[in-house]
């Protein structure tokens, strides 16, 4: 036998087994200074995330004591409402601009109905929910048979969530009434 037929593919195979050791091992310490870096940058958002709830429990709080220092002020001898409208968030939640007491986001109550609450002095949802179902009865049996057949049953619990801001709450029972009835 040659030799050096046995010799040359002996060289060219340890040659390239040494290269292969040589390359893999730089490709290793590219995949470990990733590996560092992608450990950093989870650490840096393990700590942002951590400083952020801090800042929301801290924001909680402080709503919690101003909406508690709203509701016990009062102005010129007249309370402060503990509810503030927020017409963005009536908005989102029924898909369609809402008016601060617009009675007829009670399920049941339409324009006319609203005017003869109107007529009545009832204008707000805050007084809507202190109506009595008898009362409502009453005003709308005054405005005639085409009226009285309404069942005002819920409509004052509805204008109270209305008036508390409570929208998805609203709009959940209101998908379970028919026509404002239970």
């Amino acid at each position: 036998m040659n030799i050096p037929c046995i010799l040359i593919p002996a060289l060219v195979g340890l040659i390239c087994g040494i290269l292969g050791y040589l390359i893999g091992k730089m490709n290793s310490k590219n995949d470990d200074s990733l590996a560092l870096s992608l450990q950093a940058d989870l650490d840096a958002c393990k700590a942002n995330t951590k400083n952020l709830n801090a800042r929301i429990a801290t924001l909680e709080a402080d709503l919690k004591a101003a909406k508690a220092n709203i509701s016990t002020q009062s102005f010129a001898g007249t309370a402060v409402p503990a509810f503030i409208f927020d017409g963005a968030l009536a908005a989102t939640v029924f898909g369609t601009k809402i008016k601060e007491n617009d009675l007829k986001i009670v399920e049941g109550i339409g324009p006319k109905i609203e005017e003869l609450y109107h007529s009545a002095g009832i204008n707000t949802w805050l007084a809507l929910s202190e109506t009595s179902t008898a009362k409502s009865q009453a005003i709308l049996d005054a405005a005639g048979e085409n009226y009285a057949i309404h069942n005002p049953g819920t409509w004052a619990k509805q204008a109270a969530l209305a008036y508390q801001g409570k929208w998805q709450e609203l709009k959940d029972w209101q998908e379970v009434l028919d026509g404002g009835k239970e």
